[in-house]
């Protein structure tokens, strides 16, 4: 329902007003989100931009942000795009901390943190930006729809906020739009952040919130399936001659594995990889796989693979050679047949 029944004094006996404002299934799910991540609270919304388009509306004009150098290119782009004019920001590595603490401003506001990063698979040291922020009274977001609550808890971490496209892993299907901000604190900071939700109107609907609860129910599972398969096919990838490099925070080979290592309970279900050649190449191989859908979007049952790079737009920093894929509960020796098959370097 959009709307509920007002008793005879005037008053809503049911707790709920207007849909926009609150709902049974949207409670449902904000509860179960706040109570995955150890949060004090949670907002859902229509999708994982919207999520991230609240935190920056939250901040004030002239608020300088410190973001990734490989940031989602959705919320890099809405930056740039949307937020050009009113805020300030600086896209840097963030596992550089010299770089990080020489790039905060008296104006800094706000440190992004993504990890695993998309697609690149950069691991960021959680603790290590939480220290350096708190030292300036900065705060700390870190979009963890990756790893999902189930392998990395930023919160524990001391990161304030964390932001999830539900659409991917928690949703589970590839049927469902949605985003989430969770906090560790419900201070003053997150109830603007419930007004921007509440007055923007940037929310799921009841049926999307019904159906990323049911997601929810089997996210342990299927993340423990998704690891299981990508740790074979990074493996694969790996000692494969016609790949240059793999990404994957499961393998001992990843830049920061310790880091890894350190806050993750396993590597996820994403990788990327490097074929030896160019754009053609890549495209050849995503273009010759029967098993991987060639999709946009990560997170299903069902595994997608895609050249990354053509999707992200002419200012990507996304290597031209590079595959980004989602690894899905497929059976992993088909999966790696399928792999295999592409690319053979008479495929191409």
């Amino acid at each position: 329902s959009t709307t509920f029944e007002r008793a005879e004094d005037g008053s809503y006996p049911s707790g709920y007003i207007y849909s926009r404002s609150n709902n049974p299934n949207r409670n449902s799910l904000e509860n179960v989100l706040a109570k995955l991540e150890n949060g004090a609270a949670a907002a859902a919304f229509s999708a994982g931009n919207a999520a991230g388009m609240t935190v920056f509306q939250s901040l004030e004009p002239g608020s300088h942000l410190i973001c990734p150098d490989d940031m989602y290119h959705g919320l890099r782009n809405q930056l740039k795009q949307v937020f050009g004019k009113i805020l300030e920001f600086d896209f840097i590595d963030l596992g550089d901390l010299d770089l990080v603490e020489k790039t905060i401003k008296p104006n800094t506001k706000l440190i992004w943190i993504e990890t695993p990063s998309n697609p690149l698979l950069k691991i960021t040291d959680i603790e290590a930006i939480v220290t350096l922020a708190k030292k300036v009274s900065v705060k700390t977001v870190c979009d963890n729809t990756f790893a999902t609550p189930i392998l990395q808890k930023p919160l524990d971490l001391g990161v304030d906020l964390v932001m999830h496209a539900t659409t991917k892993y928690l949703g589970g299907h590839s049927d469902v739009l949605g985003g989430a901000l969770i906090a560790r604190e419900a201070n003053e900071w997150w109830l603007k952040l419930k007004q921007i939700q509440e007055m923007g109107g940037a929310i799921p609907s009841p049926f999307d919130c019904y159906l990323t609860v049911r997601g929810i129910k089997t996210l342990p599972y299927r993340m423990k399936g998704h690891v299981e398969n990508a740790n074979q096919i990074a493996a694969f990838l790996e000692d494969h001659p016609q790949v240059e490099r793999v990404f994957y925070p499961g393998l001992a080979s990843h830049p920061q594995y310790k880091i890894a290592r350190k806050q993750m309970l396993a590597g996820g279900g994403m990788l990327s990889f490097l074929i030896k050649g160019d754009a053609a190449k890549a495209r050849a191989v995503v273009n010759k796989v029967k098993i991987f859908t060639q999709a946009t979007s990560l997170g299903g049952v069902e595994s997608l693979i895609e050249h990354r790079a053509s999707v992200e737009g002419p200012d990507t920093k996304t290597p031209q050679n590079l595959i980004r894929v989602s690894v899905g509960l497929e059976n992993a020796e088909d999966l790696i047949e399928d792999l295999a098959n592409a690319l053979k370097e008479n495929s191409y």
